[in-house]
C-alpha cells in the first residue's frame, strides 16, 4: 500500500471513528498497519490507534501501539516524530498509573527542543507531567507543570489544551481541599467549550461536566452534582468512553453515599469492573477507599477489613511510598530521585543508604525463585 492509498484509508477510518463506528474504524486502521509500506503513514495510523484505545480505556493496548510508534520514529530518525512518540509513551504510562515513567518520558520530550512540532506539543507534555506528579502527590511540581501548560495554551491560542488543563487544575484543587477553586476551573473549561467548542469532540463537554460534578459534591451541592454527572455519563455512554464512565460511577457512588442511598455500592461494583478491565489502578484504589468508608459507616466489620486489605495492596502496587523509609511520597517537601529502572525514592534515603543500584530491584533479585 503506497503513500496516497495509506492516507485515504487513514482518513476513511477517521470518518468512521468520528461517526461512532469504532469497530469499523479499528478494522480499517489495522489493515493499513498490516499493508502499508510508508513509514510516515504507519506512524500516523499508530497515532489513531493510540487515541482510540485510550478513549476505550484499553490502556495496555494503547501502550503496545505507543511502543510500536516510537520504534517507527527511531527508524525514521525524525525529531518531530520522536517527540510525538515519546509523548504518547508518556500518556500511555500515565493511564496505567506508572507515573515515574511518565515523568521520565515527558522530560525526554522537553529536552528535544528546536523543532516546530516539539514546540507545539510542549503544552501537552507539561499537562501529562502535571498529571503524573499529581498521581505521585507531588502537588507543588504538579501545579508548576499545569501553569506551564496553561502558558503554552495561551501563547499558541490552543483553547482545547486550555480546557484540559482547567479540568486537571480542578482535580488538583479537589485533592488540596480548596473546593471553590476546584469548581472555578472546570466551570472555566465549560465556558471554553460553549464559546469555542462547536467543532470539538463532545468529550470536552463531558470532561468539564464531570469535574464540575466532583466539586459540587465536595461543596455538598448534591442536586447540581447529580445533574452534571448525569450529563457527563450520558456522553460517555454515547461515545463508549469507558474511563469516563468509571469516573462517573465513582462520583455517583459518592453522591449516593452522601445521601445515604442504597445505590452507592452498586455504582462502586460497576466502577470496579470497568477499572479492572482497563488496568487503571488509581481508579481501583478510589473504589476500595469509598467502599471502606461505606462499610465503616454501616459497621460491617468483615467487609471493611476486606476493603482495607485491598486498598493497601493497591497502594503498594502504585508505589506511592518510598521503597526505603516507607513514608508516603509527596507528604513532605522532600526531593525525590527516580532511578533508571523507574523505582522512586527520597533522595535523602538514597544518599544515607550509600548503596549502588536500586534497593528495590536488589531486594527482588534476592527473593527465592521457584520453577
Amino acid at each position: 500500500m503506497g503513500q496516497d492509498q495509506t492516507k485515504q484509508q487513514i482518513e476513511k477510518g477517521l470518518r468512521l471513528y468520528q461517526s461512532n463506528q469504532t469497530d469499523k474504524a479499528l478494522h480499517v486502521w489495522t489493515k493499513v498497519l498490516e499493508k502499508t509500506s510508508d513509514p510516515g503513514g504507519k506512524f500516523r495510523v499508530l497515532g489513531c490507534l493510540i487515541t482510540a484505545h485510550s478513549e476505550m480505556g484499553k490502556y495496555k493496548d494503547m501502550l503496545k501501539y505507543a511502543l510500536d510508534q516510537i520504534d517507527t520514529a527511531r527508524e525514521m530518525e525524525d525529531p518531530d516524530y520522536l517527540t510525538e512518540g515519546y509523548l504518547n509513551l508518556a500518556r500511555s504510562n500515565e493511564k496505567l498509573c506508572d507515573f515515574q515513567k511518565t515523568v521520565s518520558y515527558c522530560k525526554t520530550c522537553l529536552n528535544m527542543q528546536g523543532t516546530t512540532v516539539s514546540l507545539q506539543l510542549n503544552g501537552q507534555v507539561c499537562l501529562s507531567m502535571g498529571n503524573a506528579f499529581l498521581g505521585l502527590s507531588v502537588f507543588q511540581k504538579a501545579l508548576e507543570s499545569y501553569e506551564k501548560a496553561l502558558r503554552y495554551a495561551h501563547n499558541n491560542d490552543d483553547k482545547m489544551l486550555e480546557c484540559r488543563v482547567c479540568c486537571s487544575l480542578g482535580n488538583i484543587y479537589v485533592q488540596l481541599k480548596d473546593y471553590e477553586k476546584a469548581l472555578f476551573f472546570p466551570c472555566k473549561a465549560a465556558e471554553l467549550v460553549n464559546d469555542y467548542g462547536k467543532g470539538w469532540s463532545l468529550k470536552y463537554r463531558a470532561m468539564s461536566q464531570y469535574h464540575m460534578s466532583v466539586a459540587y459534591r465536595k461543596l455538598e451541592r448534591l442536586p447540581d452534582a447529580m445533574e452534571c454527572c448525569e450529563e457527563s455519563m450520558k456522553i460517555a455512554l454515547q461515545h463508549g468512553d469507558r474511563p469516563l464512565q468509571a469516573l462517573c460511577l465513582l462520583n455517583f457512588a459518592d453522591i449516593h453515599r452522601s445521601r445515604h442511598d442504597v445505590d452507592a455500592l452498586d455504582s462502586l461494583q460497576r466502577a470496579q469492573e470497568l477499572a479492572d478491565g482497563m488496568g487503571n489502578k488509581l481508579c481501583t484504589l478510589k473504589v476500595h477507599c469509598l467502599s471502606e468508608g461505606i462499610y465503616r459507616s454501616r459497621g460491617q466489620q468483615e467487609e471493611l477489613r476486606e476493603q482495607v486489605v485491598k486498598f493497601l495492596q493497591c497502594v503498594e502496587e502504585l508505589e506511592l511510598y518510598c521503597g526505603m523509609c516507607g513514608e508516603s511520597i509527596g507528604d513532605r517537601d522532600q526531593k525525590l530521585q527516580a532511578l533508571p529502572c523507574s523505582h522512586i525514592f527520597h533522595l535523602k534515603c538514597l544518599q544515607t543508604n550509600g548503596t549502588k543500584g536500586c534497593p528495590k530491584c536488589f531486594k527482588s533479585s534476592m527473593k527465592p525463585a521457584f520453577v
